[in-house]
């Protein structure tokens, strides 16, 4: 039966893993949850490596192309987990089979993790700054501990809590960034045009490039964002999500990207905390900005780093949600987040992105090209469920394809996402098609037949 609900018997560590059935996102929580998981500090070190390398109007159209591309792909890949209410490691057994979802869980984790590390650390500098100046306490490592346990404790009320968490605080970031903005141009505002509006920049390579580090730091929500979209209320169409998807995540891209390519160019340093602390004069103002700066960690490590490997953790260890996302905020202080965020760290960081994102890629192309070309959008959902069924074992196809698509995007690190995209995709279609031992991952596939046979052309 195709399209069928999943047992209802749910295994140990299953609960947020089954078809989600209520969904507690309309469009506009969803915009909201978006909009406030988006402003990433990672965002503010891309646009500090591309000092040098691309002038102002270049870098503002560089973040729009990014923004565009990313809104499309998140569109493309919601669409099972928004149809089906499945998430992202239940999506990925078809093309990986259920043992085999760790390998694309892992290379979707481990970004996540550290950027978790790293965005902590920058949180727990800014209330750091905040008591330094407000009471004389400065202890950057209690603060980090502290913030770090503030956010597993948020982080275990699920898609709940960060449903209040983002719509009662995209407001203040929104005011926050124009304001970080204004003061940035106010101070520097001389230094600015001189190092980063009138220098030539490049429309070649170094900009391509630009958006795919623009780009990149989202490729890990391109993958599992069926996390999210099984979240959003039916009745949602691809246009207007698309819209959705590219007009929250602009905002906070635009700003924070031209922050750190400003501050950074007039300055020499990408460290925010600093930034801030010298750009902003007013006392008050500046306990407000720095206050932003730790809210905003805490809106995008909770959307973004808590969830997907948290999910990880739930597949393969079979562990129940709320354990999960306290071993994540675990894990997080594994990750020497003091050495990520030093002014040299800005150009190791763009490599990171690079590399993440040559892995992500493939397996993003991977997954549309099982669902929409090999499936048609329409899934026998209980499969996904049935641990003896077509999808046992693993899928050496989704495998392969991956790292092929891996290999190629390594040889153009530069533009990884977007040169891994054909060689994987084609790769796993031929090996479907014609590897035997893949063959048993389309026994559900539905067969080829006119547009308008019902339960294949169904739409999604």
């Amino acid at each position: 039966m195709q399209g069928a609900e999943a047992p209802q018997t749910k295994a140990a560590g299953e609960e947020s893993l089954t078809p989600q059935h209520t969904r507690i996102m309309d469009p506009w929580s969803y915009l909201m949850a978006w909009l406030g998981g988006c402003v990433s500090i990672g965002t503010f070190a891309m646009g500090s490596s591309l000092v040098g390398q691309l002038n102002m109007l270049q870098a503002i159209i560089a973040i729009a192309i990014g923004c565009f591309v990313i809104g499309v792909a998140l569109t493309i890949n919601g669409a099972a987990g928004h149809k089906y209410g499945i998430p992202f490691m239940v999506q990925a057994r078809s093309a990986f089979g259920f043992a085999g979802t760790r390998f694309p869980g892992l290379v979707r984790a481990v970004p996540a993790v550290v950027w978790y590390g790293f965005q902590s650390w920058i949180g727990a500098g800014a209330l750091n700054a905040v008591s330094a100046t407000l009471f004389g306490f400065d202890n950057l490592v209690a603060w980090f501990i502290i913030f770090q346990f503030i956010q597993i404790a948020l982080s275990v009320y699920g898609f709940k809590g960060i449903k209040w968490l983002e719509n009662i605080g995209s407001a203040f970031i929104v005011a926050s960034l124009v304001y970080m903005f204004w003061s940035v141009i106010d101070k520097y505002g001389v230094t600015i045009d001189e190092k980063v509006t009138q220098i030539e920049g490049s429309w070649g390579l170094p900009f391509w490039g630009a958006t795919m580090l623009f780009l990149g730091i989202y490729s890990t929500m391109m993958l599992n964002v069926s996390d999210y979209s099984r979240e959003l209320k039916h009745g949602v169409r691809p246009g207007p999500l698309t819209t959705i998807y590219a007009m929250s995540i602009l905002p906070a891209t635009v700003f924070m990207g031209l922050i750190g390519l400003m501050v950074s160019g007039a300055t020499g340093t990408a460290d925010p905390i600093a930034v801030f602390s010298n750009a902003v004069d007013n006392k008050p103002l500046l306990v407000i900005t720095l206050l932003f700066i730790a809210f905003a960690q805490v809106t995008t490590n909770v959307l973004n780093n808590v969830v997907p490997p948290a999910y990880v953790l739930m597949d393969v260890f079979k562990l129940p949600f709320k354990a999960s996302a306290v071993l994540v905020g675990l894990l997080a202080f594994c990750t020497f987040p003091w050495v990520l965020v030093k002014d040299e760290s800005a150009v190791g960081l763009q490599i990171f992105v690079q590399t993440y994102s040559a892995f992500l890629g493939p397996i993003f192309a991977v997954l549309v090209v099982d669902y929409y070309i090999l499936r048609r959008r329409t899934l026998q959902v209980e499969r996904f469920y049935d641990e003896q069924g077509p999808y046992r074992g693993v899928n050496w196809a989704g495998i392969v394809a991956s790292v092929v698509g891996a290999a190629v995007a390594l040889s153009f690190s530069a533009v990884s996402w977007y040169a891994s995209l054909i060689p994987a995709g084609l790769t796993y279609y031929l090996l479907m098609k014609h590897w035997a031992p893949a063959r048993r991952f389309l026994d559900d596939a539905p067969p080829a037949a006119p547009v308008g046979v019902q339960g294949v052309t169904r739409a999604g």
